[in-house]
């Protein structure tokens, strides 16, 4: 089996975690033994975190300890879980109220990617997993997260035209467009059968900076999906999208590395 991994960036890990879970730190030579490497190999990987405060040198005992930087790095992680972990309960709290499954999604190129869903407890629902990936044009996600396009930038995304996956697919750009607009005044899309036979679904764009980075969506079998029903949803959605741009706006978060994170949700 080849090893796959870039020794000089494996040195620069191995110093790093060794140093995290150290309270008093390591002398240089101590370091070198414990990754097996030389000390004439690590010492300039050694300058270099300190120079860059990713570690930091106790003139006393001339011990390294993990730097402030790395401090940064790990608490930008800390802060993302939070968020997603915010999200989820918004999610969560859509479920209990509404009784229908509730999804998370970012745009992939062309395609709407489901990162995290919290499921309807109804036994007739909506059968999804995360992981996958559709269409954006003929889902209600893809449809919040495509609302900023343009028709031509719509049509250079879809060179191809748009494909119709049942009868109610939308495959005329200048309606897709329409529907679109409409989303970017009100903040709801919505998707009745066009991807799905008998599922209706109803997403809102959640932004930062005025950028769209995530939607959520919920999704309703059409037996179910009454207009009592339809509005109850439209205003969970957009009190969950108030309360999560809300906190997206005091924190110093990148909202499109969010799908990175999908496995903590």
């Amino acid at each position: 089996m080849i090893d796959s991994e870039h020794r000089p960036t494996s040195r620069v890990l191995d110093i790093l975690e060794l140093l995290a879970f150290s309270s008093e730190g390591y002398t240089l030579t101590e370091i070198a033994s414990a990754i097996n490497a030389p000390k004439s190999s690590i010492f300039p990987v050694i300058r270099t975190l300190y120079e860059r405060k990713f570690i930091e040198l106790n003139k006393h005992t001339s011990k390294y300890i993990i730097g402030i930087s790395s401090f940064a790095v790990g608490s930008s992680y800390s802060q993302n879980l939070d968020v997603l972990s915010f999200i989820t309960e918004e999610m969560q709290l859509i479920v209990d109220k509404s009784s229908e499954t509730c999804q998370l999604g970012v745009l992939n190129k062309d395609k709407v990617l489901y990162i995290a869903k919290v499921d309807s407890p109804e036994p007739i629902r909506l059968i999804s997993s995360v992981g996958k990936s559709l269409p954006a044009y003929c889902t209600a996600l893809g449809k919040a997260l495509l609302c900023d396009c343009s028709k031509q930038q719509l049509k250079d995304l879809y060179p191809n035209g748009l494909e119709s996956y049942t009868p109610n697919t939308i495959t005329d750009f200048d309606i897709l467009y329409q529907q679109l607009s409409s989303t970017l005044q009100t903040n709801i899309a919505v998707e009745y059968e066009e991807i799905t036979d008998h599922i209706r679904c109803i997403a809102v764009p959640i932004r930062k900076d005025n950028q769209v980075g995530f939607a959520i969506s919920v999704s309703v079998p059409s037996f179910r999906a009454t207009p009592e029903k339809i509005e109850l949803i439209k205003k969970l959605l957009i009190q969950s999208k108030g309360k999560i741009e809300a906190l997206l706006n005091k924190l110093d978060v990148d909202i499109n590395s969010l799908s990175f994170f999908s496995s903590n949700l």
